[in-house]
């Protein structure tokens, strides 16, 4: 694993690289757990039998994934859903068994415009207790896009987020806001003492890493100790990127996008000195939303693969990174013809979908397959 690690990091010193290889495959079983009135933006899974499902319009749902009952949660706050604005993400602690604590991301309004916001709450029941805001970032903007929301834990008690550069482009380059950046804080919302710009009187101490355009999928690999993001480029250019602390991801000096309105690149060129390359840049774009990288039993032969739902070409997408920098691209459930939002996996490694029309999908192997395997 250590030989990989490195491996990788040469890679993105090296410079980005898009799909050797691009496969298309429907082999798949889907299964609709349950319907929505909304987009189901976010999945946590408190067990294998109970979900936590965020619908972005500001509702959320306890859901028995046997049998697809749905049981309304209260306790939630008032959210900015406009544009890609709302209920974002929920993500279960990494002790929720000793102290029953949720976290979640949603579009807080105010004055100057709605802000990215960490919260986390207690469950009980169906109720949503001691609701209380960590982070309500210095964000706000009159654009009602690019907010990020993706969360997840690292191994030593340390929350993650994304902020997306809110429809400004200038943001990611600003370190004193907080949008176009990954953040990182403590449990209790407290920053680290060992974030990267913790001692800098100018830049926000929350800070992880900047430069992002609007980073839609955040995964904390506990085997390899490495935080993941996917993120969404302009017109072509979404990126896989290992996330460094201090690092600074290009967006917008560096794009391998174009502007929407012509052909014409965006920035300085694809690369510069000092800005760090992503390890995968999907042309055109996907639109990718959540991510994970695979490590369950259930399609054992994708272990240490990345997972990308994707919105705009619609599919489940499976990225696999070879030592020798390879990279095999394969497509998954572009039959459906959904827009795929969220994505979790299950202890026994199968995989949970929500779709922006409103379904949640569990998908795992066609019989056929598994005898094959």
């Amino acid at each position: 694993m250590k030989n990989w690690i490195l491996c990788l990091a040469s890679l993105v010193a090296l410079g980005a690289h898009a799909s050797d290889h691009t496969i298309s495959d429907d082999s798949l079983l889907v299964n609709q757990v349950a319907q929505f009135n909304g987009t189901p933006w976010g999945i946590s899974l408190l067990n294998d039998a109970e979900a936590i499902i965020t619908i972005k319009q500001g509702n959320a749902y306890r859901v028995n994934l046997a049998t697809g009952e749905k049981q309304p949660l209260t306790g939630l706050p008032k959210v900015d859903n406009r544009g890609q604005g709302g209920l974002l993400d929920v993500a279960k602690s990494p002790i929720f068994d000793e102290q029953g604590w949720l976290y979640f991301t949603y579009s807080k309004p105010s004055a100057e415009g709605s802000r990215t916001t960490l919260a986390r709450a207690k469950l009980v029941n169906n109720t949503l207790i001691n609701w209380h805001d960590l982070l309500v970032s210095d964000s706000a903007s009159a654009e009602t896009k690019h907010y990020g929301g993706r969360i997840a834990f690292d191994d030593q008690e340390h929350v993650f987020f994304s902020i997306g550069d809110r429809g400004v482009r200038e943001n990611a380059q600003d370190l004193t806001n907080h949008a176009g950046s990954i953040i990182r804080l403590n449990l209790d919302g407290k920053v680290p003492a060992n974030n990267p710009f913790v001692t800098h009187a100018n830049i926000r101490n929350e800070i992880w890493s900047y430069g992002h355009r609007n980073p839609q999928g955040l995964f904390y690999d506990n085997n390899s100790h490495t935080l993941w993001s996917n993120e969404h480029g302009p017109r072509g250019g979404d990126e896989i990127n290992l996330i460094r602390p201090g690092a600074n991801y290009g967006w917008p000096i560096v794009s391998y996008g174009k502007e929407y309105w012509g052909p014409v690149s965006i920035g300085e060129g694809t690369e510069k000195v000092g800005i760090d390359n992503p390890l995968n840049v999907f042309i055109p774009s996907i639109a990718p939303s959540g991510l994970l990288r695979y490590q369950g039993l259930l399609f054992s032969n994708w272990n240490g693969d990345f997972l990308s739902t994707a919105l705009a070409l619609r599919h489940l997408n499976k990225v696999r990174i070879e030592e020798d920098g390879e990279i095999t691209e394969t497509r998954y459930l572009q039959h459906l013809e959904e827009r795929l939002r969220s994505i979790a996996e299950d202890s026994k490694g199968a995989l949970y979908i929500g779709t922006d029309s409103g379904k949640l999908l569990k998908i795992t192997l066609a019989q056929e397959t598994i005898l094959q395997q």
